[in-house]
């Protein structure tokens, strides 16, 4: 048996990320440990499987795949910062999605499809984008102030026209994210 580490994610757009980089930047000032998401690794997690047994990937594809045939390309809006769980006690750094009904909608309906081949169902699913992982409580005023200070920033819009299953190794410079199968709405 052999197990891989995997989710279900969006890609963020490249023409996107130097906003992006340009809200981390201004983190980045701030004397704190905050451990930052690679621009390359930006993404929106659909679902979060853990290991899985490389066996199952294929019940597994087919599951996204009948989900996916239901959906035509879709815009998204990204904009706004904040933080999980919250601003007083932040554990992770994001910016956000604007009208995510969509977005919803598909992440509701995969969950459905996992949950009947075995998978857990998601507790909450919040439409969001990691941008980073505060590691300590050093300087969480500025860090907070910072988040408050871009919370209505605009990054922009991009067209979400395809899902990747990812393979995830996690090395000491941080995880290698790998496409298993990409699948086209």
């Amino acid at each position: 048996m052999s197990e891989i580490r995997a989710f279900l994610a969006i890609d963020l757009d490249d023409d996107l990320k130097p906003k992006i980089n340009k809200v981390i930047k201004e983190f980045k000032q701030i004397d704190t440990k905050i451990k930052y998401v690679k621009l390359a690794n930006l993404h929106l997690t659909l679902k979060f499987f853990g290991d899985i047994d490389t066996n199952g990937l294929k019940l597994l594809e087919n599951a996204i795949a009948n989900v996916v045939s239901e959906f035509k390309p879709f815009k998204i809006n990204i904009t706004g910062c904040g933080a999980f769980p919250n601003n007083n006690h932040i554990k992770v750094i994001w910016v956000g999605i604007e009208d995510d009904t969509i977005l919803k909608d598909l992440h509701d309906r995969l969950d459905k499809e996992f949950a009947a081949i075995g998978f857990d169902k998601d507790k909450k699913f919040s439409t969001h984008l990691t941008i980073g992982r505060m590691k300590s409580a050093k300087n969480k005023n500025k860090v907070k102030s910072t988040i408050e200070e871009f919370s209505n920033v605009e990054i922009g819009e991009m067209e979400v026209s395809q899902i990747s299953l990812k393979k995830s190794t996690l090395t000491p410079r941080g995880p290698i994210y790998q496409d298993i199968s990409i699948f086209e709405l």
